[in-house]
């Protein structure tokens, strides 16, 4: 300690002669220093849902395909080395990198691929994934997810007793409409016989645990059964069900990934999707290390695993988790095990949460950035102005709109969510209070070459006033307390606060602003714990659907209660057309359904502002701004 203390005057001295900025110490080093808003919630690839996480995730995994820094829907080989499909592209086979390598050494295999989509989906109901349903497209996911007990163990069955058309007619899903919140908190022990039919019938076969099918294998009758369901039928359906109590049902789902061997993984998909390796470039479909993960738990041990913890982390992308400094700094260096290391220029990516962009904004003008993570609407004109080579204004696929949640009064009424979304001056936001190219949305889904949305949301105060006066509620008495929820932000508050303005002085009702930092922002959208909520989404991959799959019913990303039995049929339908106009038409016309339903209300359509230093090279427009790291480079010259 007495020699470090000695020495500490010198070692002041030399730190106050380098004179270099962040930025300049670190083009030297090869360190890209970048802005990333907010602490991320993790970097286990299936429990997060945001764009932050995903910008760190992209450095640390990769999937079977990775983006070309160059081209949007142009997928390059990443973990893969090739890839083909069958002619109706519902069969896919991956051939892997055969020097893939985790960052440990070991090597990256088929098998971990279906170990990593068998753990995303797990039917578990205490797994916190989100984005399940971004695997769907695979043969029997949904089923086996959704945890779906009787279709899995019964429909391909040929022995059983009856046909799964005839079969399937029984409450397998459960009713939602069968009151049970007077005795929810009891056991099934402590309920009266009539009880314990309601909660029977509220859960639906698949969800009965082993005491509420052993109680209805001696009591077939409390059960609703439709009358073409035989009291054999019945009994056999309840018998196979218990046996099967516990069993993790992966294997007889059937679901369609296969790992041939150590370098070949096959894909059936449920139906023609031919964009399918662009899909595989999103986080949910990278690799997670089945070695890691099971030395620090078991296959859906989520958020108390440490196997994302520095020193226990490994990953398969170009970089390697290097020191992470909660609401401070995560630094990712170059992973010398990468199978196409000779590609990767940089030494390394500095991540940033800084989430008041105002500061962000002064760091990067005080050279302590390379990139921002977006640039304050208010400082466009100023670095139109001043940072003219270092602006970018740039098309963002993605759409900025309000969830509603429509699980309690007064959004469980349509006429009232129709009514705050046609009072939004949507082009008034987009140009008096953004001005970075916004455009007004008219629906979810942002525009995609060959697809016509249909344009259901537009402002219109007087339909909004009409459509509130037709919802029972008077606009200025008896209307419940309305709470805004957004994130902490200072482009946040200034946002909600117009928005504010705007349902007070069309519709007379005062709505109050709760703001939040990023990881309780998102939990209270997980809890339904919001009445309005401002949020975005980004395109996971560059076709429409990724704007719609998400409002399916139970999807991790809803958030809003809301479901449609026709508008998940439209969603299959599409998914089987084979015909790219068909599919599109279809699609619009789920778009046209949910956009009329308001669940959520879109405002407007993305534009990415950022600024950029000169010297960071390969980092080229893209329509969802995921760079691939591995091409950037700092030039130094």
């Amino acid at each position: 300690m007495v020699r470090f203390i000695a020495l500490l005057p010198f070692l002041l001295f030399l730190a106050a002669c380098d004179s270099r900025s962040d930025v300049e110490r670190a083009n030297e080093e090869k360190i890209l220093i970048i802005g990333n808003s907010n602490e991320p919630k993790g970097l286990d690839p299936h429990l997060v849902s945001g764009v932050l996480e995903s910008n760190i995730i992209r450095a640390l995994f990769e999937g079977l395909c990775v983006e070309d820094h160059q081209n949007d829907g142009i997928p390059l080989p990443g973990a893969a080395a090739s890839w083909e499909a069958s002619e109706d592209f519902t069969a896919w086979t991956f051939h892997l990198q055969p020097e893939g390598k985790w960052s440990d050494g070991i090597p990256v295999t088929a098998h971990d691929f279906a170990f990593s989509y068998r753990r995303l989906l797990s039917p578990d109901p205490n797994w916190p994934a989100k984005y399940a349903e971004m695997l769907y497209f695979i043969e029997n996911a949904e089923n086996y997810s959704k945890n779906r007990r009787g279709e899995i163990l019964m429909a391909r069955d040929s022995s059983f007793p009856t046909s799964w058309e005839t079969l399937s007619q029984a409450n397998f899903r459960g009713n939602e409409k069968v009151d049970v919140s007077a005795f929810a908190n009891k056991t099934f022990d402590e309920l009266t016989p009539d009880q314990r039919k309601k909660r029977l019938a509220s859960k639906g076969l698949d969800k009965l645990n082993e005491k509420e099918l052993t109680y209805l294998r001696d009591n077939l009758s409390v059960f609703d059964w439709p009358d073409s369901i035989s009291e054999e039928v019945q009994l056999a359906t309840v018998t196979r069900l218990l046996e099967n109590v516990g069993i993790d049902l992966w294997n007889k789902a059937r679901v369609g990934v296969n790992a041939i061997d150590d370098f070949t993984l096959e894909i059936q998909l449920r139906g023609p999707v031919p964009f399918l390796p662009e899909i595989t470039k999103h986080y949910t479909w990278y690799p997670v290390p089945r070695h890691i993960i099971l030395k620090h738990g078991k296959i859906n041990t989520a958020f108390a695993s440490k196997w994302t913890k520095p020193g226990n982390i490994v990953s398969n992308g170009p970089f390697k988790l290097k020191t992470w400094r909660t609401n401070h700094v995560l630094e990712v260096e170059r992973n010398p095990e990468y199978w196409d290391i000779e590609k990767v220029h940089l030494n390394g990516i500095r991540y940033l949460p800084i989430s008041n962009y105002y500061t962000e904004s002064r760091m990067f003008g005080d050279d302590q950035l390379h990139v921002t993570y977006t640039l304050p609407s208010e400082l466009i004109p100023y670095a139109k102005k001043n940072f003219k080579k270092e602006l970018r204004q740039e098309p963002y696929v993605g759409t900025r709109f309000l969830r509603s949640n429509i699980r309690r009064p007064p959004f469980d009424n349509p006429k009232v969510r129709r009514a705050f979304a046609l009072s939004i001056d949507q082009r008034a936001i987009c140009e008096d209070i953004l001005g970075g190219g916004q455009q007004p949305a008219s629906g979810i889904v942002p525009p995609f070459e060959g697809y016509e949305g249909p344009e259901v949301i537009k402002f219109d105060p007087e339909e909004a006033k009409r459509l509130l006066a037709e919802s029972g509620y008077a606009s200025t008495t008896g209307f419940p307390t309305i709470t805004l929820l957004t994130t902490s932000s200072d482009s946040a508050i200034v946002e909600a606060v117009a928005l504010q303005g705007m349902w007070e002085k069309h519709l007379g009702i005062k709505v109050r602003i709760v703001q939040r930092e990023w990881t309780t922002y998102l939990q209270k959208q997980y809890d339904a714990d919001f009445d309005l909520c401002v949020a975005g989404w980004i395109g996971d991959y560059l076709y429409p659907s990724t704007f719609l799959d998400m409002w399916i019913k139970g999807g991790g990303n809803n958030n809003t209660g809301w479901s449609s039995e026709e508008f998940e049929k439209l969603l299959y339908d599409a998914e089987q057309a084979v015909e790219q106009e068909k599919k599109l038409a279809i699609l619009a016309e789920a778009d046209r359904l949910i956009s009329t339903e308001a669940p959520a209300f879109p405002i407007y359509w993305y534009a990415t502002n950022y600024l950029i230093r000169p010297e960071v090279e390969n980092w080229n427009p893209l329509l969802l701004n995921n760079h691939p790291y591995k091409f950037v480079r700092l030039a130094t010259d």
